[in-house]
């Protein structure tokens, strides 16, 4: 197989794209050395020798015939094949309590997490730049919007790609297997700085995760929920000069 010089595959459908790739490049790699052989061959055979005339001829109908109808049978085979992988992936999405939302500007990556509440858009959202935190085995989805012009969401190792296009939301999801950190980069060329746009996944294993989490994102909503205790506790504290003045007149 060829999986070596492919990026690592940690993803539970990357099998299914993996195959399709190497399937498409065992076809591609025979068509390439049928033609270069058929190619020198007639280069040797027809080469220009002492005594020989060159002949016009032409061709063969036939044989044209065969060459346009076999590739378009093959993309027709490659399609069908492709259906169920392609509808797995793009055109389902599967239940999951753990969702993301990811907006691409020039020239970062903003993922913003919901709070308590569970809903985007609300003041206990917590948005971090360039990375995103996901427990292993856990199905992510992902809300990917663009804040200015189209970028691209790639991350080879989950073998998902898909571009954020201005005025639209698009759901993609993933599921990592494997925990580790993995690299985040703007597969669309989208302004002066694209070659330096890149986050980082990093993907946990569940108590990890649940630890980074309690830091990072429950523990950020803390001191607001605090905040009228305290207020209750100072207010009777900043009365009590008032109450001491009116005495002393």
């Amino acid at each position: 197989m060829l999986d070596w010089w492919l990026p690592e595959n940690v993803s539970t459908y990357g099998q299914e794209i993996d195959w399709l790739f190497h399937l498409i490049y065992y076809i591609t790699g025979v068509t390439f050395i049928l033609v270069f052989g058929t190619m020198l061959a007639f280069i040797v055979m027809y080469r220009d020798r002492p005594g020989r005339k060159a002949r016009y001829t032409h061709g063969n109908t036939t044989l044209e015939i065969v060459w346009t109808v076999v590739p378009a049978l093959i993309l027709v085979i490659l399609t069908l094949l492709s259906v169920p992988a392609w509808s797995k992936i793009k055109m389902t999405m599967p239940e999951t309590d753990f969702a993301v939302q990811v907006t691409a500007k020039q020239f970062n990556w903003q993922v913003t997490y919901p709070g308590p509440d569970g809903k985007f858009g609300t003041a206990d959202d917590k948005t971090l730049l360039d990375e995103m935190h996901v427990p292993v085995n856990k199905i992510v989805r992902v809300h990917l919007r663009s804040q200015d012009v189209i970028h691209s969401f790639f991350v080879p190792q989950f073998r998902m790609k898909q571009d954020a296009v201005p005025g639209r939301e698009i759901r993609q999801w993933f599921e990592a297997t494997k925990p580790g950190k993995y690299e985040l980069p703007c597969a669309e060329l989208c302004g002066f700085g694209h070659s330096g746009m890149r986050g980082w996944i990093y993907v946990h294993t569940a108590d990890e995760y649940a630890k980074w989490a309690a830091e990072n994102l429950t523990a950020a909503a803390a001191p607001a929920a605090e905040a009228t205790p305290a207020a209750k506790n100072e207010a009777p504290g900043k009365a009590e000069p008032k109450k001491e003045g009116k005495a002393k007149k």
